[in-house]
């Protein structure tokens, strides 16, 4: 609302990462800054490329830095880079910390596997708050642990530290706030504290989500690990599919366990926008950046009924959570991938092969194809796709956006796959898919059936 108001306190905690040393100036400007943000990088790839159960850390790799690999939601995070940055509220990861990253992944790989810079599904980067220990006398020096100060007027300041050791931190500081401000207070009894839906928790609780629901047995162990014995609640809400199976739990997407009660869920425990739906109450977007795209639209739609949006501020969410996905998930860096390989490098023989195949769909000689093209073909061998989803296909080649595939861009996109900047391109399987099926069809011998039927 913009609305300013006082909040009275015995101790101002200041705990805010890479943003530390703006919010010490406020305290006292003339503090000098402790605070020396890094850029830290990860990518997500396949599950394919790491074992389900083993993870893999080098602590020294061609130029120093650690590189881990480990599998993560039934995919492979990878990383990670470490770049002196500026501090900003939307980090963006770069093409080249990604390129480093798949350089090093390819020295744990056998020598078959081709790592390819199409099967990064997610990039996202965040800021390590490394810092220098103000009462160190080497103040040069930075500390891979955390820093807790207190200044004259009394701010406590928590500062580095790693994701792995949170609890030590903030134990530290409310040691140093209790000490500094005489607070009064007990032992701590967080150590032993269960998180919310632990009480009731157990290793086989999703067969009974299964059994009682009719749950797929996929979505009820992700329920399960994710919400506790809370993942109750969210099967109640599960709308009833319709079919023989699963009985209720629609899924956001295809390939993840996710479902559309968890958004009406997430909305109960105060989810509020869109972006914070596709990458903290659910995974989509640091697990694959176009499935987390293709959920969004039904996202906001639940979303919307469930807090009574206007259409305007649909439309916004919306166009947020894309901006999100596209600059700081990694979409934009993907999909420079084929605009940035624009160079045509593939074999005459090659190029004619898929000339022959582009010519399949483009009859009219026209020099591109059209929705109309690509249906004309998918009914000559009786598949039908919607023509919202052939949209969507087509644009993800049309690099002009002129609403057509010209053979230039077919090309590109043939010599990009080829190249590996290009993985799972819906519109490059569905063409050598089709013009498999319409080959002329060989007579099968019937020797092995004694001639015949």
């Amino acid at each position: 609302t913009g609305q300013e108001f006082d909040v009275k306190a015995k101790c101002v905690i200041n705990a805010t990462g890479p943003f530390t040393d703006s919010v010490r100036k406020m305290d006292d400007q003339q503090v000098p800054n402790i605070c020396q943000p890094s850029a830290g990088v990860h990518i997500v790839m396949p599950g394919y490329y790491s074992p389900d159960n083993m993870g893999l850390l080098d602590p020294a790799t061609s130029d120093g830095r650690v590189i881990f690999f480990l599998p993560w939601e039934k995919m492979t995070i990878a990383g990670t880079t470490d770049t002196p940055t500026d501090v900003t509220s939307h980090p963006i990861p770069t093409e080249e910390d990604i390129n480093f990253i798949l350089n090093e992944v390819r020295n744990y790989l056998s020598a078959d596997v081709e790592v390819r810079r199409g099967d990064v599904l997610a990039a996202w980067s965040g800021i390590r708050p490394l810092v220098t220990d103000p009462n160190s006398k080497d103040t040069q020096s930075i500390s891979r642990n955390h820093v807790v100060t207190i200044s004259d007027s009394g701010l406590v300041t928590i500062a580095g530290g790693k994701w792995t050791t949170y609890r030590a931190m903030a134990q530290d500081t409310i040691d140093a706030a209790v000490q500094a401000h005489d607070l009064k207070v007990g032992s701590s009894k967080t150590i032993g504290l269960q998180l919310e839906g632990a009480e009731d928790w157990s290793p086989t609780l999703y067969i009974r989500l299964v059994q009682d629901y009719g749950l797929e047995s996929e979505v009820a162990q992700h329920l399960a690990s994710t919400y506790g014995d809370k993942a109750f609640e969210v099967a109640k809400i599960a709308q009833v599919t319709g079919k023989r199976w699963p009985i209720v739990g629609k899924r956001l997407v295809s390939e993840f366990p996710y479902i559309e009660a968890e958004v009406v869920y997430g909305v109960k425990e105060y989810a509020r926008t869109a972006v914070d739906m596709i990458s903290r109450r659910t995974r989509l977007a640091f697990l694959n950046v176009q499935a987390a795209e293709e959920a969004l639209p039904r996202i906001v739609d639940i979303m919307g009924k469930e807090l009574n949006w206007s259409e305007q501020k649909k439309k916004e969410e919306f166009e947020a959570a894309k901006k999100f996905l596209y600059y700081e998930m990694g979409y934009k860096v993907k999909s420079d991938q084929l605009t940035d390989s624009s160079e045509i490098s593939l074999a005459p023989s090659d190029i004619e092969r898929y000339k022959k195949r582009f010519h399949m769909f483009d009859k009219d000689k026209k020099g591109f194809i059209t929705i109309l093209d690509v249906q004309r073909v998918l009914e000559s061998i009786s598949v039908q796709i919607a023509e919202n989803t052939l949209h969507d296909i087509l644009n993800e080649v049309d690099l002009n956006k002129n609403g057509q595939v010209e053979l230039n861009e077919f090309l590109q996109l043939m010599s990009a796959i080829q190249k590996g900047h290009i993985s799972g391109s819906r519109l490059a399987v569905l063409m050598k898919t089709a013009e498999e099926n319409l080959r002329e069809r060989v007579v099968i011998p019937v020797d092995r059936s004694g001639g015949g039927l």
